[in-house]
């Protein structure tokens, strides 16, 4: 997730519509309003600078192309809808004095993007000077006012506005204080935020900030609260679909926000770093590489299953903090959950290189006869899925590993036949009638274009649960942490 694409997840992302602008009796009553002074004892989010500086932000979202400029007939508009997003900054910058110098930067940023005409923004000098990963501390809480994308979320370099708050519980420190150490992970929930969040993204990656050069990143935060909520309610729906018996410890994940919240931030601090670490026949995040989608796939999912295999091993560790083994042994739970129930039957079909994820570790843990779909029933059996789960994570090492001495092309074919041997490809594809029905000596792309958008089908299992549990995974969609579970059908 972080150190490129999670600091660059290597997710498709949503178009959205532009929010609708607001009335022209909404936006005068804008234009000639004080800008409102902050309220140090109310909650943050509910301060009036905070909420004066949003709503200025989301009008003024409504006057931007999707580059983060403003056409000129709406210029001083927007000069004067900025005057409360800097006026909000300056009046809250007191409850954030460890922002001090990124938020005087935010303002100046601002100020000069309405002088210089409102072209393409700029905000690198106050980007930089953003740094929420030097000081994690539980509770600890940011402004982050910025012009961009959100991903999986707005392709418009719109300017956003979001409060958030650190999440760093005491047995996270110590992990990534020892063996787990991502010093650019910032795991964090939504207090408040503008339209740009109030979709399937989960993350805040410094990448999608207009600026004028590309910098060093040297953190990336994702939001735990709305992965856990959007856990819970998909979990809480299909378990009920599928009618499957849930054991008390992954109960308690649907019952348990705050629990549930901890559990991500533990599987993300390890996934994050997988990245970066292992066997890798290949550059990590493989940033601008064309390849197979399902390579893609491979690779997050081998992430996942590193943070499932160490997680079986600090559960299984006596000596082991534990706080740190209750939490590894949920995070078990959730990888297989959440790839199983959410990855395989979200988002469209092109490409769905998550999707196919899920679609893969159902496939082999029911191959496996782990988990079995019998007279309408699904069950799991809890006992041997460490063995078999931890299994496809040393066949993708293998792979990898393997690959370390073959070439591109050769990777490709093998890594095609491992996810082949357990997901059935699609009848019409090239691909599945072998290397001498492909174009081995083209270009990589003529190679990725033999691959069909839906490589690899839903099961009629999985077609018949997306149609059951559409509604459900639809309705995480701006989710967080304060979003209650819909109450269970009669």
């Amino acid at each position: 997730m972080l150190g490129s694409p999670e600091a660059q997840r290597i997710r498709p992302l949503a178009t959205l519509d532009s929010p609708a602008q607001e009335s022209e009796s909404d936006m005068s009553a804008i234009a000639v309003a004080t800008p409102s002074a902050s309220a140090p004892h109310a909650p943050v989010q509910n301060d009036p600078a905070w909420l004066s500086l949003k709503n200025a932000a989301i009008e003024l979202q409504g006057l931007q192309a999707q580059d983060g400029s403003v056409p000129e007939n709406s210029r001083e508009r927007a000069a004067a809808l900025v005057e409360p997003i800097v006026a909000g900054v300056e009046a809250l910058s007191p409850r954030f004095p460890h922002d001090a110098e990124y938020l005087r930067l935010l303002a100046a940023d601002f100020r000069a993007w309405s002088a210089g005409g409102f072209g393409v923004p700029d905000f690198l000098d106050s980007l930089v000077a953003f740094q929420p990963q030097l000081e994690r501390a539980d509770g600890r809480q940011h402004l982050v006012v910025f012009p961009m994308y959100t991903q999986n979320g707005s392709r418009n370099r719109f300017v956003e506005a979001v409060l958030v708050e650190v999440v760093w519980p005491d047995f996270i420190a110590e992990l990534e204080a020892g063996e787990y150490s991502n010093r650019l992970f910032v795991p964090i929930r939504f207090l408040d935020f503008t339209p740009g969040y109030a979709t399937n993204s989960a993350v805040l990656f410094p990448e999608t900030v207009a600026m004028r050069e590309v910098p060093t990143f040297t953190w990336g935060a994702i939001f735990a609260d709305r992965e856990a909520a959007r856990f819970r309610r998909v979990l809480d729906a299909a378990a009920r679909i599928t009618n499957l018996d849930l054991p008390d410890e992954a109960a308690e994940l649907i019952a348990d926000q705050g629990l549930a919240q901890e559990t991500f931030v533990m599987w993300d601090l390890i996934h994050d770093r997988t990245h970066m670490r292992g066997d890798l026949p290949f550059d990590p995040f493989m940033i601008k590489q064309r390849m197979p989608f399902f390579l893609y796939s491979l690779e997050e999912l081998r992430c996942d299953l590193t943070a499932f295999r160490e997680c079986v091993r600090i559960e299984r560790d006596g000596a082991a903090d534990p706080a740190a083994r209750k939490h590894a042994k949920l995070v078990q739970y959730a990888v297989v959950f959440d790839r199983i129930f959410r990855f395989a039957i979200t988002g469209g079909r092109v490409r769905n290189y998550d999707g196919l994820g899920g679609q893969l570790l159902f496939a082999w843990m029911h191959q496996h006869r782990v988990l079995n779909w019998t007279d309408t029933k699904l069950t799991i059996d809890w006992a041997e899925v460490p063995d078999v789960v931890s299994a496809l994570g040393d066949a993708i090492d293998e792979l990898y590993w393997r690959s370390i001495d073959r070439p591109k092309v050769a990777h490709w074919l093998a890594a095609y036949e491992l996810v082949s041997g357990t997901v059935t490809p699609h009848p019409a594809s090239v691909w599945a009638k072998g290397p001498d029905a492909l174009p081995l000596t083209g270009t990589a792309r003529e190679l990725t274009d033999q691959v069909l958008d839906d490589e690899f089908p839903l099961s009629m299992f999985y077609e018949a649960l997306e149609k059951k549990m559409r509604t459900v995974i639809e309705s995480t969609a701006g989710i967080t942490g304060e979003t209650a579970l819909p109450p269970a059908a009669a």
